[in-house]
């Protein structure tokens, strides 16, 4: 058997489903008075019962450590060295926590490709025995300066919520199940110049399929899987649990539909935001006016509009650069637009995705690359016609062959590239490099990418059956006036159905009470409990179970 040593990687941003349900253990290496030890009193909040900021962090850490152990078998006790230390955080980036795996093993007993490193926890499990009893099997370390500092993030705090409320601050929740993740399995050894840990395989590595090449990476030179790590679009993960499971979780594709424009393609891929009302398959359908804020460089909106009579009621075009994505956002909102395209500024295959924070966006916020960009500017004399909607019959995320994308940016991203899923994917999953808003405590393809590393012989018939073990979904959405929230129980539960604000208040209570396993249905008119009709915005829909808790974003436009 052979082993190494290894340092955490940095990296940006259920019921027991079996007798051998994995223990996970939450290791404190925070000294008195910091991180999981901070005795600053706070109230209990979504959930969490803790009433001192340490405690309440070590709360949503064994939280997260259950929901994990909850759904991996292992015999042998995972060992999690977690603590909080100042992080690299500016005003507009941060790193929220790294994580990775102590050790990588090979040759030993039970696994099942020889001479490939494994990451401990599932070598453990696999050979039914602690192979280092001595030594925790992940490092953890979180950003302790996310507590209300502007210069951090503008003064975003950790919300430690269970619930998904956190408003305009970052949920703790999804952080962590996201970097257990990487030390459970979700991670390559292959560094940015293709080499290999020793020489050697990774588990990790076996399922990296590099689809310009038609080769998985084994069978690649360093120069070739280098070059992959940043062959945009083009890798995937050739896991046949992912893929399966893939058409279950992903939604259609982002896409600009050409009505009208002379000269230019049928379709264009759209790049999604993070903020602002979520594309549909029905779509947005505008005429495309170009902005101009009045101040060089005027296309970029980053002031108050000039010609907002023009962009009144119609798709508004945006320059990247000088000033934020929701900035530029509100600005097209404040001028009337009904929805934004984002032109790209620089020369890419792919349209970036779109970080930020602004719950009073409310119209949907796209972007296209540069070339697609100037091919709408050449013909806008002309006129142009559009329409943003979802492809139901490609999925967000994979290729034409279903295979999930992994993310491949060039330039080569440390700690990121490669050991995530690709930001094209929607709706926004757990494993990607940044966490998202509407990220909860969902592990969506995660557990299916599990299964492929060998953690389960195969998926939970309650997992198996879709996304989640129950769905929540609401359409129309964006809605006017009445929105039908659809969900599906795989088990029967006691529920209830509520609507809240982005202040975390309750709106309405739609149901609440004993379902059956299925589908259900609940009309929201938005009235809130009084019959007040409320105003229009983001609203928060939370279907809370006895078995789970599901949270999603819809917004009412009047």
């Amino acid at each position: 058997m052979r082993h190494m040593l290894l340092a955490a990687a940095l990296l940006l941003l259920a019921g027991v489903l079996t007798a051998s349900a994995a223990t996970i253990t939450i290791l404190n290496a925070d000294g008195a008075g910091e991180g999981f030890n901070d005795p600053t009193p706070a109230a209990p909040v979504g959930g969490n019962s803790g009433t001192t900021v340490g405690q309440q962090r070590l709360n949503v850490f064994q939280h997260a450590a259950n929901i994990w152990g909850g759904l991996l078998p292992s015999n042998v006790n995972i060992v999690v060295r977690a603590q909080f230390n100042a992080q690299t955080c500016t005003a507009t980036q941060a790193v929220l926590g790294s994580a990775g795996p102590t050790e990588v093993y090979m040759n030993f007993p039970g696994n099942e490709r020889p001479s490939t490193w494994y990451h401990v926890a599932l070598a453990n499990k696999l050979a039914n025995a602690d192979q280092n009893p001595g030594l925790h099997d992940i490092n953890a370390t979180f950003n302790s300066a996310l507590n209300g500092d502007p210069s951090c993030l503008g003064g975003r705090r950790w919300y430690y919520g269970y619930d998904g409320n956190e408003g305009t601050n970052i949920e703790l929740l999804p952080v962590v199940l996201h970097e257990l993740g990487h030390g459970l399995g979700f991670s390559t050894l292959v560094n940015s110049a293709g080499q290999e840990a020793q020489g050697f395989d990774d588990l990790y590595e076996t399922f990296i399929r590099d689809n310009t090449l038609g080769q998985t990476w084994p069978n690649l030179s360093d120069a070739q899987r280098a070059a992959s790590a940043i062959n945009n679009g083009n890798v995937v993960w050739n896991g046949a649990t992912v893929t399966a499971h893939a058409p279950l979780v992903l939604g259609g594709l982002p896409t600009l539909y050409v009505n009208s424009g002379a000269g230019l393609p049928p379709t264009m891929a759209l790049g999604t935001a993070g903020f602002g009302a979520p594309l549909t398959e029905a779509g947005v359908t505008g005429d495309v006016v170009l902005a101009n804020d009045g101040a060089a460089p005027a296309s970029d909106a980053c002031s108050a509009l000039t010609n907002g009579g023009a962009i009144n009621g119609k798709i508004a075009l945006i320059d990247r650069g000088t000033c934020t994505f929701p900035e530029k956002a509100a600005f097209a909102q404040a001028a009337g637009a009904i929805a934004v395209i984002i032109v790209d500024n620089v020369s890419s295959s792919t349209p970036p995705a779109m970080g930020g924070s602004d719950p009073s966006i409310t119209i949907p916020v796209a972007s296209v690359t540069l070339a697609n960009g100037n091919q709408i500017k050449s013909a806008l004399g002309g006129g142009v016609n559009v329409t943003l909607a979802l492809d139901p019959d490609h999925l967000a995320g994979a290729d034409a062959n279903g295979r999930v994308k992994l993310f491949a940016p060039n330039p080569y991203q440390g700690g990121s590239s490669i050991s995530h899923w690709d930001v094209s994917a929607l709706p926004n999953l757990l494993m990607e490099p940044a966490i998202n808003g509407n990220l909860n405590d969902d592990v969506d393809l995660t557990l299916a990418h599990f299964t492929d590393l060998g953690w389960l012989d195969a998926l939970p018939t309650a997992v198996a059956v879709g996304p989640r073990a129950s769905t929540l979904t609401s359409y129309p959405n964006p809605f006017n006036p009445t929105t039908n929230i659809h969900y599906e129980l795989a088990t029967a539960q006691r529920v209830t159905l509520s609507i809240f604000d982005v202040g975390g208040r309750l709106v309405k209570t739609l149901e609440a009470g004993m379902k059956d396993v299925g589908a259900h249905n609940a009309p929201w008119n938005g009235v809130d409990d009084n019959g007040a009709a409320v105003a229009s915005g983001v609203y928060y829909v939370r279907l809370a179970g006895s078995a789970e808790t599901l949270t999603r974003k819809v917004v009412l436009l009047k």
